[in-house]
């Protein structure tokens, strides 16, 4: 089973909306990327809150909201075969170091999706480190 690890949110105001998640719910900043984004975490969940200057890797112009929904799964491989039977497409891949990358894909009514995992975001088997990826 897939577990949610990972949501994007565009956001015209990337501080305002990290200090929300820090001083309203008490989430954790793990990192501050080059590209003005911002991860946090509650232990479990990563959020990243995109700036809206960031271009979508899609062409699509970025909307203020969720963006997309990242799952952590014990089986990528199985779980790419089960998305594409269903009428997923791979868009893209993206690496943010050694533990921290994204399998994107877009699915029915173009949800957008992505298989991998984000910093501050728990592996589905806690004696595991980090999930291996292909």
């Amino acid at each position: 089973m897939g577990k949610i690890r990972h949501i994007a949110y565009r956001s015209e105001d990337v501080e305002a909306m990290a200090n929300f998640f820090v001083q309203g719910l008490e989430m954790e900043i793990v990192q501050r990327r080059s590209n003005g984004a911002v991860d946090l975490t509650d232990g479990t969940l990563n959020i990243t809150i995109l700036p809206m200057r960031i271009a979508r890797g899609d062409g699509k112009v970025p909307r203020p909201g969720i963006e997309h929904i990242g799952f952590t799964v014990a089986d990528e491989a199985a779980t790419r075969q089960r998305l594409e039977a269903l009428g997923a497409t791979q868009m893209n891949r993206i690496d943010m170091g050694p533990v921290n990358y994204e399998v994107k894909y877009t699915g029915i009514e173009n949800i957008e999706i992505d298989l991998g995992h984000w910093a501050g975001a728990a592996p589905i088997d806690p004696k595991q480190s980090a999930p291996a990826h292909a």
